[in-house]
């Protein structure tokens, strides 16, 4: 074994805690905290390591329904209704050889958004019990036994593809790709949730989940860091549409800090990522009052810039089970932040504002936080996250700016600029100034002026624009602020007419 595939061979060692709980508190079978029943007493299919466990009540401590290829006594032992939308959701890799928790949470909130479908849960825990590399060659014989039996469920039923949901988590993802490939037919539509990367970034489609797997593709990629030179969810976009939450990052409530407070494991924190995809999907299912858009960008970096949050021409879209087939259009990247915890929606806001330098501020540099006011709530002050990390003095200026509250209709800003000892991020600055003109003797106060902000609502796509209260009050320095209200400079005030979501 090479020394990069021994690295590799022990990255997946340790990723395994994060595929796969170990037994306690994360594992899903009968028992006081079980949540799902063990799906692993009924039905045989390749030597019983494939079973497909429909569940018949809310109440997971029922065992649910076997069904079996080739048994149509299954299919009205089950209640199986082929005219209903049927959906598969498929695991993934484990070690543990029991089902998680999240499992639990996705099997009943799909079941209470869909009452009257045929959920099935695919068990092929035996075969995903394996050495990483193991489980990964059986994604392909699992998901030609998944075709055989829509195939199967056709001639029987006349169970119309179109009606068919795959939703895969990980490997899973994989094995519904493999599904659809096989499938006589286009099955309506894959969910991949941050599809494994490992062995499967880079390679051709056929080997991975694609586009032409259904007639819908939708995926979130949650955990896409490299480490070792490899990604536990895959990079590459794979789907129609590829959401990359927060970058598919580093994802809000998953921080070290934030994991070793409850978890106390390390590894937890790895796991905390890449499950975060089917989180946002259960968050999808049952939160309905307000659903995440999600932005179409070329990066991550022109997004966190502000530049993307247009939904003119399928630029936007919900994600997770609200999200709407599009026009095909291959692997288009979009892109959201979210909160820490459910509900994950939040809101986004694009500013754009011209900075004029005044009294030669050229080394000026300023931390620039905002204060949203509006007919609901206010924000509390947020910090101006400057992506190439410096302000353009005589230019104009775009950011993102999130809020995790629905403030209502935007009333005021105000734009504040902290001062030389606010923050750690300000001392840094004013520090690294001191150092630059160590050998100068200006002690003049930076000046710099703000005019007007203009505004657009992503979840409304509103424009508005923010003249200073004050007209005088325009120029700003360090530990000072300006507030700004609505006025009107040209840009459009109502929003252009676009489809319903």
């Amino acid at each position: 074994m090479n020394h990069k595939a021994l690295l590799l061979w022990i990255f997946l060692q340790c990723a395994s805690a994060l595929l796969s709980s170990a037994a306690g508190e994360n594992a899903v079978l009968k028992g006081e905290d079980s949540g799902l029943d063990e799906f692993s007493t009924e039905g045989t299919t390749l030597n019983g390591e494939i079973k497909y466990n429909m569940r018949k009540s809310l109440d997971m401590e029922q065992e649910g329904c076997y069904l079996l290829t080739g048994k149509k006594d299954r299919l009205e032992e089950c209640g199986f209704n082929a005219t209903a939308k049927t959906i598969f959701i498929i695991h993934g890799w484990t070690i543990s050889g029991m089902f998680e928790n999240w499992m639990f949470k996705l099997v009943s909130a799909v079941m209470q958004r869909e009452s009257g479908a045929n959920v099935v849960v695919v068990d092929w825990i035996p075969m995903a019990q394996q050495l990483y590399p193991d489980a990964v060659n059986h994604t392909h014989t699992v998901g030609l036994d998944i075709a055989t039996m829509l195939n199967w469920l056709q001639d029987e039923e006349q169970l119309p593809l179109q009606k068919v949901h795959l939703i895969g988590y990980s490997l899973g993802a994989h094995v519904a790709g493999y599904a659809g490939m096989y499938v006589r037919g286009t099955i309506g539509r894959i969910t991949g949730l941050d599809p494994a990367g490992p062995m499967f970034e880079g390679t051709e489609e056929q080997w991975r989940l694609s586009p032409d797997d259904a007639d819908f593709v939708d995926v979130l990629h949650t955990y896409t860091r490299e480490a070792l030179g490899v990604s536990i969810g895959i990079q590459q976009p794979v789907g129609d549409i590829d959401i990359y939450p927060n970058g598919g990052d580093v994802q809000p409530g998953c921080g070290l800090s934030d994991v070793l407070a409850v978890a106390g494991d390390f590894m937890a924190v790895m796991k905390c990522e890449h499950e975060r995809a089917v989180h946002l999907f259960v968050d999808s299912l049952m939160n309905k009052d307000h659903m995440s858009y999600a932005y179409q960008c070329t990066g991550p970096d022109r997004f966190k810039k502000g530049i993307c949050l247009s939904c003119r021409k399928n630029r936007c879209n919900h994600i997770g089970y609200n999200a709407r087939k599009m026009r095909k259009r291959r692997n288009s990247k979009m892109y959201l932040k979210t909160r820490a915890d459910t509900p994950f929606g939040g809101y986004h806001y694009q500013m754009k504002m011209h900075v004029f330098n005044r009294k030669q501020s050229d080394n000026a540099d300023p931390t620039f936080l905002v204060k949203l006011y509006g007919a609901h709530n206010d924000t509390a002050n947020i910090f101006v996250d400057v992506y190439d990390n410096t302000i353009g003095l005589n230019l104009t200026n775009t950011f993102l700016v999130f809020t995790e509250q629905d403030i209502g209709d935007l009333l005021k800003i105000r734009l504040s600029w902290e001062g030389n000892s606010n923050t750690w991020g300000s001392v840094w600055k004013n520090l690294k100034k001191t150092l630059w003109s160590w050998n100068t003797t200006s002690t003049s106060i930076p000046v710099l002026q703000v005019r007007r902000i203009r505004v657009k609502a992503g979840e409304t796509q509103k424009k508005f624009t923010f003249c200073a209260q004050d007209p005088s009050k325009t120029e700003i320095s360090p530990g000072e602020s300006i507030t700004f209200v609505k006025c009107r400079d040209g840009w459009e005030v109502k929003p252009r007419k676009r489809l319903p979501m």
